[in-house]
């Protein structure tokens, strides 16, 4: 029988919990600076029509969309003394950097076409080095402990992490671009954030080379009969399909910040202010989020979360009017709602797939965050493509210095853009998430003993 968990115990070393969270310093650089700055990067300072810079982000996500279940099918079936996903931490983690890097750093070549083709390729290349990275990462959480509120618990120390990163990354991307000035500074940029992911894959490899692994026998059959159960998994189809629209409206404020600041709040600065407000609730709430959701279950905190969040995407909407303050307030309570929207939909899905394993006794666990991460690079990749459709529905004008004057429906459409579209999005999610039935019954596995539980040596 497959070996889901690693411990019968109900907690985890504080030790183990870091490392596993200091994953999140590579996906949240990784996840969070394309998003932010890609989109601008190719409009204003490449020159490159909003249309086809949406394109360019979307394309390499949409590679990852068919890539992450192979990925997560091959980690599942590696077999190595340190388990069959840390293995792929470090070395997808080592690519993705220097990938990362070189998308930002075209060299002048007088072409519009090969500038953005540069970036496409190698968008593309980082792509496929983080679906490696990132697949494997969240089936950990799965195998290294069967308790359903352990969890949430090691979900909060990744969440946290997560947030900081967010913050850090998000903060200093603009301040160093801005810094330096012109293309030079989203090179120098570029490097900076490389080096953060480069620490973010060390930390957590190292960081979980004592964790609790089980020994992993991978479910049987083709990987399209795997992706079949796993598109017959209820409870799991409709949890992704709450957080894929939530992605999605995340990945539309991300894309929008840059615009906002810029050309709404008419401040290039405010786009690092408008960070803090989005993360930093993060920070001090993601602990808070999880007790609540020890006390009413995961899903009535994430219901919570969503209508907070929800709450204060609906409130930007007021951007073009209303003092800045009232924009920063606004973000501010999206970033209370976004904590819990992170803490909770990562803490139900090993949930499922525990509930798979419980049933079938094969470990699918590689296959269902292949799935799961598939869906969430959808959802983020859309996000700066929908944004840029909006641009360009409000005539939105690009350039090769960021100086052209936009009309006032380009400025109405990046409001919209950032706020009530996010929020529709948001509440429309909970369609799905009301449907949801896991509860600690279902998944928690604590007691009782499993022979296949091993320690993994330390290498």
């Amino acid at each position: 029988m497959a070996a889901i968990g690693a411990t019968r115990t109900s907690t985890l070393p504080g030790r183990v919990r870091l490392g596993y969270g200091s994953g999140s310093v590579a996906t949240g650089a990784f996840g969070t600076v394309p998003g932010l700055m890609l989109l601008p990067f190719l409009t204003d300072s490449l020159g490159i029509a909003a249309l086809w810079a949406g394109a360019i982000v979307l394309l390499p996500k949409l590679w990852d969309v068919v890539l992450n279940p192979i990925a997560g099918r091959i980690s599942d079936r590696t077999v190595d003394p340190r388990g069959p996903r840390r293995p792929w931490l470090l070395r997808a983690g080592l690519l993705l950097a220097p990938c990362f890097a070189l998308i930002f750093a075209a060299p002048d070549m007088g072409s519009k076409v090969a500038e953005a083709a540069w970036v496409l390729v190698f968008f593309l290349a980082a792509a496929t080095a983080y679906a490696f990275f990132q697949v494997p990462y969240v089936a950990m959480p799965a195998e290294i402990t069967t308790s359903y509120d352990e969890r949430t618990r090691l979900m909060t120390w990744r969440v946290a992490i997560l947030a900081l990163t967010i913050m850090v990354a998000g903060a200093s991307a603009p301040l160093i671009r801005d810094g330096i000035g012109g293309r030079d500074g989203y090179r120098v940029m570029g490097l900076v954030m490389a080096l953060v992911i480069v620490a973010g894959v060390i930390a957590s490899y190292r960081g979980t080379r004592n964790a609790p692994v089980g020994t992993v026998t991978a479910g049987a059959g083709t990987l399209g009969e795997q992706l079949r159960v796993v598109a017959g998994a209820r409870d799991f189809r409709l949890l992704l399909t709450t957080f894929v629209l939530q992605a999605l409206a995340t990945g539309c404020m991300l894309a929008g910040v840059d615009y906002l600041a810029g050309d709404v709040l008419d401040s290039s600065g405010a786009s690092t202010v408008l960070f803090v407000c989005f993360v930093g609730p993060a920070l001090v709430l993601t602990p808070v989020w999880a007790r609540l959701g020890e006390r009413i279950g995961k899903k009535r905190g994430y219901v919570a979360s969503s209508l907070v969040l929800a709450a204060g995407a609906m409130l930007a909407a007021t951007a073009q009017s209303a003092p800045a303050a009232v924009v920063f307030a606004a973000t501010a309570l999206v970033g209370v709602g976004y904590a819990g929207c992170q803490v909770f939909p990562m803490a139900m899905l090993p949930d499922t797939a525990a509930a798979d394993t419980r049933r079938t006794g094969e470990n699918r666990v590689g296959v269902y965050t292949g799935v799961w991460t598939a869906g969430e690079t959808l959802g983020l990749a859309l996000g700066p493509g929908v944004f840029a459709v909006v641009l360009a529905l409000g005539d939105y004008r690009s350039s090769t210095d960021g100086a052209a004057l936009q009309p006032g429906s380009a400025l109405t459409a990046i409001t919209l853009g950032f706020s009530l579209l996010p929020a529709t999005l948001t509440l429309l999610s909970l369609w799905w998430l009301r449907r949801y039935t896991l509860g600690a019954a279902e998944v928690d596995t604590t007691e009782g003993g499993d022979p296949c539980l091993r320690q993994p040596p330390t290498p």
